[in-house]
C-alpha cells in the first residue's frame, strides 16, 4: 500500500486536477464556433478493440499525422520519442539500434544483448521483446500509442512500466500513394513512401511502404588523420501488406512482411568530455573530433512476418488469431574507452585526457528467432456486458557472442570471447470483462496467468522460471458528456532474468508492480479543447536492477526489496481558432529505492560518488560499495514537458504555415549511484518547420531540428575515464510531401 506521505500527495494532486476540470463543463456549450474548428476524435486500440481515447481508463498519449512526421524529420530514429510524450524517456548506448525505453521512471539501463526490458513495444499486434527488435524504423504509421502503467492483462509479460504501441497504416479499398523526401545537413537524405493498390474491389488490397535514410559521416579521427570518418548511417526498411476479405463472409486475413537493414557507426564514446566534479559536457568536448585507436561500426538486419486472421463467429463473438515471426542479426564494435593508448605507455601515448587502459569490445547476435501465437475471442452484443479471452504463446531463441580486443597490439587481436544462448518460452491465458452499471458508470477488470521458462547455456546449462497472476480493475464515471473520471488498480510483472558477459552468470528473480491510478478525460468548449490528466502511485517488489559498467565494465543483476514511484501526467490539445493548433504535455515522476541498505559498486573512473560508502568483506578482501537507498531510478528525470504550436494563414491555392515543437527533459542521473559527474542538468530542445501546403495535395517546407544547438550528455561510460555520449547536432533541411 502507498505510504502515508505518498498517499497524501497523490490525493492532493488528484483533487487539484479534478477541481480544475470539473468547473469547466458548464462553459463547453458557450462556443458558437463552427464544427471545422473542432478537434477530431482519436481512436485507439489500447484494449485490443477500437475505442475513443476518452473512453479508455488508462493514461494514454498518441502521436500521429503532422506531429509524428515533424518529430522524426532529418533521419531521426525511434529515440525521437524521448521527452516528446509525458513520462517517456528513450536512450541507447548502441546508437540507432537497441533503444531502451522508460515510462514513469521504470526501465533498464542494461546494455547486454539479451537484456530484459520492463517497457514492451508492440508493433502491429506483435510484442517485440528483444531490444534488437525494438528499434524497427517508424514509417507509414497510423499512430503511436503510449500506454502508461502495468498492462499485464491484455498484453502480458514484461509490461510493468507500460507499452509503446505502433500501428501501421493498413491496406484499404481505395487507391492511395504518398512520398515524403527531405534533404538536410551532413548530406542527410530521408525518403518515405507508400502505395495502396485495391486489386479486386472489396476483396484484395495491397499496401507497399518503405523508408530510406542516409547521412554522410562528419566526425574526424584526429589520431589517424581521417576526415569525416564517423556518425554516418544508412537505413533501409520496407513493409508489404496484403489484405484479403472474401465476399459473402465475415473473414479477413492480413499478411504483413517487413525487413530492415541498418549499417553505420556504433555510438561514439568520447573520452573525458566530462569535467571532474561537474555534470554535463565539459571543456574537452569537440562534436566533430574523436581520437580513436579501435574499430567502430554497427551492422544490423531484421525481418519478419505477421499474419492476422479475423472471423465473426456470431453477431456477438469475433475470433482473432495473430502469428508473428521475427529474426535478427547484429554486430556492434566500438572504442569503449573513447580515446587512444593507455597511461602506462607514458606521457604523450594516451588521450585525450587520462586513459588508464585501452578497451575495445564487440557484441553480436548471430541469430535471434522470436515466434508468437495468439488467439483471442471478443464478445460484444451491444448490451451491458463485453469481454475478451485468449491464449498467448511466446518462444525466443538467441545466440550471443561478446569479444574484447587488444587495441595496443598490432592488428588488434581478439583477447577474450564469451558465447551464450538463451531460450525463452512463455504461456499466457487471459480474460477481461467490462460492464455498464448505468449510463454513466462502467466497471471492468481482467486477469492473466503467465508462465515464463528460460534456459541459459554457456559452458553449462541453467534453467529458471516462474508463474504469476497479473490483474487489473477499473471504473469509469461520466460526470457529463464532456468530462469522464476513472480509477484503476493494476498488477504487472517481469519474469526472472539470467545473463553473463565476461564474468560469472548472474540472475534476478521476478519483478512485481502494483499500481494505483486515477484520472480525468475531458473535451470542452465545443470540442476545441481536449484535456486529460492522471495521478499515480506504484510500488515495486523485487525490482530488477543492473550494475552497468562500474569497476569491471560488466553487467550484474540483483533484486531490490522495495521501490516506489508517484507523479502525474497531463495531455492537452487545443484549437482556439481555425488557424491555430496547440498541444502540450507535462509529467512529474518521483522514484525512489526504499530499502534501508542497498549496495552497488561505484565508478571505475575518477568520479565523485555522493552516496555513503560501505566497506564489505568478500573472499578477495574488503571492497567499497555505496548505499543507493533513497536514490532516484537511473534515466528517470522528475520533470518532462513538451509543447507544439501550428499556425496557418490561408493563401490562394492553399495555406502558409509555421510549426514549432519543444521538449524539456529534467535533471537526469545515469547510474544507480549518484555522482557529481555522471548526469545531465535539465534542458529544452526544439524544432521549427515552415512551409506551404497546397490544395493540390503537396506540402513543401523547410525545417530545423535542435534549433538552439544544445550540446548535452545522453549517457556515460563509468569504468575507465569520464567518457560520455551526446545528443544529435543541429540540422536543417528542406522537405517535400506529396499525396497522390
Amino acid at each position: 500500500m502507498p505510504s502515508n506521505t505518498s498517499l497524501r500527495r497523490l490525493l492532493a494532486s488528484a483533487s487539484l486536477i479534478a477541481a480544475c476540470m470539473s468547473g469547466v463543463p458548464a462553459l463547453a456549450q458557450t462556443s458558437n464556433e463552427t464544427a471545422d474548428k473542432r478537434l477530431a476524435p482519436v481512436t485507439v486500440t489500447a484494449t485490443r478493440v477500437e475505442e475513443n481515447l476518452q473512453d479508455v481508463p488508462v493514461s494514454i498519449s498518441t502521436l500521429s499525422g503532422e506531429k509524428l512526421d515533424t518529430l522524426k524529420a532529418s533521419g531521426a530514429d525511434v529515440r525521437f520519442l524521448s521527452a516528446r510524450v509525458p513520462s517517456v524517456v528513450a536512450e541507447s548506448s548502441f546508437g540507432r539500434a537497441f533503444p531502451r525505453f522508460y515510462i514513469r521512471g521504470i526501465g533498464n539501463t542494461d546494455f547486454d544483448l539479451n537484456a530484459s526490458q520492463p517497457v514492451s513495444l508492440v508493433y502491429d499486434d506483435v510484442p517485440y521483446e528483444s531490444p534488437i527488435l525494438k528499434g524497427f524504423p517508424v514509417f507509414d504509421l497510423e499512430r503511436i500509442e503510449v500506454l502508461r502503467g502495468p498492462q499485464g492483462t491484455l498484453f502480458g509479460r514484461n509490461t510493468p512500466g507500460g507499452i509503446i504501441k505502433f500501428d501501421s497504416r493498413k491496406p484499404q479499398d481505395e487507391f492511395e500513394a504518398f512520398v515524403r523526401a527531405s534533404y538536410g545537413t551532413y548530406n542527410t537524405r530521408d525518403v518515405e513512401g507508400a502505395i495502396n493498390l485495391p486489386l479486386a474491389e472489396d476483396v484484395l488490397s495491397v499496401r507497399l511502404s518503405g523508408l530510406y535514410q542516409e547521412r554522410d559521416p562528419y566526425v574526424d579521427n584526429a589520431l589517424t588523420g581521417e576526415s569525416d570518418r564517423y556518425e554516418g548511417f544508412k537505413e533501409v526498411a520496407g513493409r508489404a501488406q496484403v489484405l484479403f476479405t472474401p465476399k459473402g463472409s465475415d473473414f479477413e486475413a492480413l499478411l504483413n512482411l517487413h525487413a530492415r537493414s541498418n549499417d553505420g557507426d556504433a555510438r561514439l564514446f568520447r573520452a573525458n568530455i566530462i569535467d571532474r566534479g561537474n555534470r554535463g559536457i565539459g571543456s574537452g568536448f569537440d562534436r566533430e573530433t574523436v581520437f580513436y585507436d579501435a574499430d567502430n561500426f554497427l551492422r544490423q538486419d531484421t525481418s519478419g512476418a505477421t499474419l492476422r486472421l479475423d472471423k465473426s463467429l456470431t453477431d456477438a463473438i469475433k475470433a482473432t488469431y495473430v502469428f508473428g515471426f521475427e529474426t535478427a542479426e547484429i554486430e556492434s564494435r566500438g572504442d569503449i574507452d573513447g580515446g587512444f593508448g593507455a597511461s602506462f605507455l607514458g606521457a604523450g601515448n594516451f588521450g585525450p585526457g587520462f586513459i588508464p587502459f585501452a578497451s575495445e569490445t564487440s557484441g553480436a547476435v548471430d541469430d535471434l528467432d522470436q515466434t508468437t501465437h495468439e488467439i483471442r475471442f471478443v464478445y460484444d452484443d451491444g448490451g451491458r456486458l463485453r469481454g475478451q479471452a485468449g491464449v498467448f504463446l511466446f518462444d525466443e531463441k538467441v545466440d550471443i557472442v561478446s569479444r574484447s580486443f587488444n587495441s595496443l597490439a598490432p592488428g588488434r587481436p581478439q583477447t577474450t570471447v564469451a558465447r551464450r544462448s538463451l531460450d525463452t518460452e512463455s504461456t499466457g491465458i487471459f480474460v477481461s470483462l467490462g460492464y455498464d452499471v448505468s449510463d454513466r458508470l462502467e466497471v471492468s477488470g481482467g486477469v492473466r496467468w503467465t508462465e515464463d521458462e528460460k534456459e541459459f547455456t554457456t559452458a553449462t546449462v541453467r534453467s529458471i522460471g516462474d508463474e504469476q497472476i497479473s490483474w487489473d480493475v477499473s471504473a469509469t464515471y461520466a460526470v457529463s458528456d464532456a468530462l469522464k473520471t476513472y480509477a484503476r488498480v493494476a498488477k504487472g510483472f517481469r519474469g526472472p532474468t539470467i545473463q553473463q558477459r565476461f564474468g560469472q552468470p548472474s540472475q534476478a528473480g521476478s519483478e512485481l508492480v502494483l499500481s494505483y491510478e486515477a484520472g480525468v478525460k475531458s473535451e470542452l468548449f465545443d470540442r476545441r479543447l481536449r484535456a486529460n490528466g492522471s495521478v499515480y502511485f506504484y510500488e515495486i517488489d523485487g525490482q530488477q536492477l543492473t550494475i552497468v559498467g562500474g569497476l569491471t565494465n560488466d553487467v550484474s543483476l540483483f533484486n531490490a526489496d522495495t521501490s516506489e514511484g508517484y507523479g502525474f501526467e497531463a495531455d492537452l490539445e487545443a484549437a482556439p481558432t481555425e488557424r491555430l493548433l496547440l498541444t502540450a504535455g507535462l509529467s512529474y515522476n518521483n522514484t525512489e529505492f526504499k530499502d534501508a541498505l542497498i549496495l552497488a559498486p561505484g565508478c571505475g573512473a575518477r568520479c565523485t560518488v555522493l552516496d555513503p560508502a560501505v566497506v564489505v568483506t568478500t573472499p578477495i578482501g574488503p571492497v567499497t560499495r555505496y548505499n543507493i537507498s533513497g536514490n532516484a531510478f537511473p534515466n528517470a528525470p522528475e520533470w518532462i514537458a513538451n509543447v507544439t504550436a501550428r499556425y496557418a494563414v490561408p493563401v490562394t491555392g492553399g495555406e502558409v504555415y509555421g510549426y514549432t515543437d519543444w521538449a524539456f527533459k529534467g535533471e537526469t542521473n545515469f547510474f544507480l549511484y549518484e555522482s557529481a559527474e555522471f548526469g545531465q542538468d535539465g534542458y529544452w530542445e526544439g524544432g521549427l518547420k515552415a512551409g506551404y501546403k497546397s490544395d493540390r495535395d503537396y506540402d513543401v517546407s523547410i525545417f530545423v531540428r535542435n534549433i538552439t544547438d544544445e550540446e548535452v550528455l545522453e549517457g556515460a561510460i563509468d569504468f575507465n575515464n569520464l567518457t560520455g555520449f551526446v545528443n544529435e547536432p543541429r540540422t536543417f533541411g528542406v522537405q517535400l510531401l506529396w499525396n497522390f
